[in-house]
C-alpha cells in the first residue's frame, strides 16, 4: 500500500473517531501548509507550520458543538487524496453563537515522505 493511501486511511479512521488532533499530531508534517476558502480576524486563510494548524483545530473545537459528523473517503490520486466532511454543529461564540447549522466541505490532502504536507478545504460560504 502506498504512503498516500496508508496516511489517507489513517486520517479518515481518526476523524471518524473524533480524534482530529491525534491525526494532526501523528500524520502531519511539521511544515504543513493549510488553506481555507477565506480567513478572518486572527485566522488567516493560509497557515504554515504544525503549531498554526493545531491552533486552528483547537479554535474549531472550542467554538463549535458538533452534534454529528460524517466522513467519506478517502479518494486517492497519486500523492493526493480527498475526504468529504458533513457536520451538524452549533456555534458557541461570535456571530454564530447558539445557531445550529449544517456544513459540508471537501479536504484535499497532499502526502510526501509519509506525512501530510498540504491541506486545502473547499466549501460554500453563506
Amino acid at each position: 500500500m502506498s504512503d498516500t493511501l496508508t496516511v489517507a486511511n489513517k486520517l479518515v479512521e481518526l476523524c471518524k473517531e473524533g480524534k482530529n488532533m491525534e491525526a494532526i499530531n501523528t500524520l502531519y508534517s511539521h511544515h504543513i501548509v493549510s488553506e481555507e476558502v477565506s480567513g478572518g480576524p486572527g485566522m488567516p486563510a493560509r497557515m504554515e507550520g504544525i503549531e498554526a494548524v493545531k491552533a486552528k483545530s483547537t479554535w474549531w473545537e472550542e467554538n463549535h458543538e458538533v452534534h454529528s459528523a460524517e466522513i467519506a473517503g478517502p479518494f486517492p490520486h497519486g500523492d493526493r487524496f480527498i475526504v468529504f466532511f458533513h457536520y451538524d454543529v452549533t456555534g458557541k461564540g461570535g456571530p454564530m453563537a447558539g445557531k445550529r447549522f449544517k456544513m459540508e466541505e471537501a479536504g484535499l490532502y497532499t502526502v510526501k515522505d509519509g506525512k501530510v504536507t498540504h491541506e486545502q478545504f473547499f466549501y460554500k460560504m453563506g
